[in-house]
């Protein structure tokens, strides 16, 4: 086991009709809201008007940003800043997936200053200060509504980055399951497939630690019970609950004790997907894994294995566990092949620059660009 050390300072607020306490929670900042959310579907779903309309009744003063996508861009990032900085907010509050409040992140250490967003990913910069962030969930997947970290797309420089700090960490999230009910299936099975993967990057992390690799385990047959039955029924509640608590609990940092690191190699490659061809971040995920296992099942065909007889109940081989997890991404109905996906064009030169460009690379499993190669082979 590793040395480590255990942070969390985010106060989750889970379960049905928790958004009650959200006014006073905001109170706690001031008046001034800055509300970030994404292209349309809280307002589709009633979920904008239902919050617009407490914070209205109880006197907040609410501007807000718009429009945030699926795979976050930077440009919005520096341009929800601006807007908060304008109106000298005093807390963001952030309504919507894994996008919305990585996005929010960074707009929260990103209002305080003058100079671009993207400094802090290049290292140019160092947040010292941030607005407080206050997240209410509405998809369940990433896991960044109990975490610091934030991934975000720069086009102009060919990148897709993360950044995370002691800053970023929301002060709050709202759980309600409920408010994931109107989440269509396509999205939902991504964020099963995301919840399994942070799993699997803490998997095949540094350090020897048993008692967090029940940790994983238990949260992966959560989602791999759980799951499926959510996705033939999209209306139930209790499922709906399982996997909303499953994802966040898939990375809030305890599938990460007694680990140095995770190996996150998997997302880094999967990030270029996202960028070239704008996949949704699950899917990727379930197109690079099994590729990424086969590839370097030489060198941890031992943790392969144990991964899948553990989960699968038997005896298994590296290969047959491989076989195993890449059949039940498949059961979800996510992609295993970016073919599945149907873009046209040859992928293989772009891909690969776009890796070589990223320097993808694993915390445990290193990568040079033969290995790029031979995961582009897989996968396409």
């Amino acid at each position: 086991m590793e040395n480590f050390i255990a942070y969390n300072p985010v106060t989750l607020h889970f379960g049905k009709n928790i958004l009650s306490t959200l006014g006073p929670t905001l109170k706690e900042y001031g008046n001034r809201v800055l509300l970030v959310y994404g292209k349309g579907s809280v307002r589709k779903n009633g979920v904008y008007d239902r919050i617009m309309d407490g914070l209205k009744m109880q006197g907040f003063d609410v501007c807000e940003y718009s429009g945030i996508q699926s795979n976050p861009l930077i440009e919005d990032v520096d341009a929800a800043a601006a807007i908060g900085r304008e109106h000298q907010v005093d807390v963001i509050l952030a309504l919507g997936g894994g996008s919305v409040i990585d996005s929010s992140k960074i707009i929260s250490v990103t209002i305080p200053v003058e100079h671009p967003a993207w400094d802090f990913f290049n290292g140019k910069a160092k947040a010292v200060k941030a607005v407080p962030l206050v997240a209410i969930l509405t998809l369940a997947a990433t896991g960044s509504e109990m975490n610091p970290f934030a991934v975000v797309s720069n086009h102009a420089l060919g990148q897709k980055s993360a950044f995370g700090s002691p800053l970023t960490f929301p002060r709050h999230s709202f759980l309600d399951p409920q408010l994931t009910l109107t989440v269509p299936r396509n999205y939902t099975a991504y964020g099963i497939a995301d919840l399994i993967a942070h799993c699997f990057e803490a998997w095949f992390g540094i350090g020897e630690t048993t008692l967090t690799d029940r940790f994983v385990i238990s949260i992966i047959r959560e989602a791999m019970e759980y799951g499926p039955k959510l996705l033939g029924d999209l209306q139930n509640y209790e499922y709906r609950e399982k996997i909303m608590f499953a994802a966040t609990m898939a990375l809030n940092g305890m599938t990460m004790y007694g680990r140095s690191t995770g190996d996150w190699g998997v997302h880094s490659a999967g990030h270029c997907l996202s960028l070239l061809y704008d996949v949704p971040h699950g899917a990727s995920l379930t197109i690079v894994y099994p590729a990424w296992m086969r590839h370097f099942q030489n060198k941890a065909g031992d943790r392969i294995a144990q991964l899948g007889t553990t989960l699968f109940g038997e005896p298994l081989t590296a290969g047959e566990s491989i076989n195993r997890i890449e059949a039940f991404f498949k059961s979800l109905g996510c992609p295993t092949r970016l073919s599945d996906l149907n873009i046209p064009g040859d992928h293989r030169q772009p891909l690969f620059d776009a890796m070589v460009h990223s320097k993808v690379n694993g915390g445990s499993m290193k990568m040079k660009e033969e290995d790029y190669a031979a995961l582009i082979d897989l996968y396409l």
